[in-house]
């Protein structure tokens, strides 16, 4: 499944701008800074998480 194959929508919520928006929200409520990581999953491109990412991913942004 290639991310192109999803609905418009998915893209929409699963878009590096969408996840980058959650990062800022989440870093204004929490107070702790927040990573923007990209994900080898197609139905989860990016990911926001507190902790830094796994080998696996790769940082894209630090909302701090």
């Amino acid at each position: 499944m290639t991310i192109t194959s999803l609905s418009a929508r998915r893209r929409h919520l699963t878009s590096f701008e969408k996840c980058y928006a959650v990062a800022c929200q989440l870093r204004d409520t929490t107070g702790a800074d927040q990573f923007v990581v990209r994900t080898d999953n197609p139905l989860q491109p990016f990911r926001v998480s507190r902790q830094q990412p796994t080998e696996r991913e790769t940082i894209l942004a630090l909302v701090a």
